[in-house]
C-alpha cells in the first residue's frame, strides 16, 4: 500500500488526477485545491461545473481548515452513521472555487479507509472524489465494470482492491449553518 500511496501522491502533487477505491465505489480524484486538476475531472466526466463533486477529509483539523463553523449535530451524524455519510456543509474555503457549490455549500466525508486516510496525511489537503464513470452513465460498483474511457482518462490507477465488489454510493445529507436537515441520497 505504501508504493501505490506514494505514487498516487506524486501524481497527484503535480497536479495529475487518480482513480482510486474509496469506502464506497471506485473514485476519480486530485488535490481539491487545485482548480485546474479539478477542472480535468469535470471534463473526463463530462460534466457541468455547475454540479458540484464531493471531497475526502481525513480529520477534525482538515475539516476546520475548510469549513468555519461546522455544526455539532454533523459530528453526531458522522459518529452514529453504520454506512459512509457525506454531509453538504455551507460556506467552504481554503480549496478550489470549482468545487464548491453555487451556495458556497460543499459535500465531504470522512474516511476512515486505510488508502484515502494516508494519502491525505501525505498531502495534507483534502482529496476530491466522485465517481469513476461518465456524468449520467451508471456508477460502476467494481473496478471492471469502469469504461476504458475513465481508465484511459486518468494519471494513474491505484492498484489495490481492484477485485473488490462495492454496491453503493454513500448517503447524503445537506445540513444548514441554521441547523436544517434534507436526506438527498439514502
Amino acid at each position: 500500500m505504501n508504493e501505490e500511496i506514494i505514487n498516487a501522491y506524486e501524481v497527484i502533487k503535480n497536479g495529475g488526477i487518480i482513480l482510486y477505491p474509496t469506502d464506497t465505489v471506485w473514485g476519480i480524484g486530485c488535490d481539491a485545491t487545485n482548480a485546474e486538476a479539478v477542472a480535468k475531472i469535470y471534463k473526463l466526466k463530462q460534466r457541468a461545473e455547475t454540479q458540484s463533486m464531493i471531497v475526502l477529509m481525513n480529520g477534525e483539523k482538515m475539516m476546520y481548515n475548510v469549513f468555519k463553523n461546522i455544526p455539532e449535530v454533523a459530528w453526531q451524524i458522522w459518529e452514529l452513521s453504520d454506512k459512509p455519510t457525506t454531509l453538504i456543509l455551507d460556506d467552504a474555503r481554503n480549496v478550489a472555487s470549482n468545487i464548491i457549490a453555487a451556495d458556497k455549500s460543499l459535500g465531504v466525508r470522512l474516511v476512515k479507509e486505510p488508502f484515502c486516510y494516508k494519502l491525505m496525511e501525505r498531502m495534507k489537503k483534502p482529496l476530491v472524489s466522485t465517481s469513476a464513470n461518465i456524468s449520467g452513465q451508471p456508477t460502476p460498483i467494481a473496478f471492471k465494470d469502469i469504461s476504458p474511457e475513465i481508465i484511459n482518462g486518468v494519471d494513474y490507477v491505484v492498484k489495490l482492491n481492484q477485485d473488490k465488489i462495492n454496491g453503493k454510493s454513500s448517503t447524503i445529507i445537506k445540513l444548514t449553518n441554521d441547523s436544517q436537515v434534507k436526506v438527498i441520497r439514502k
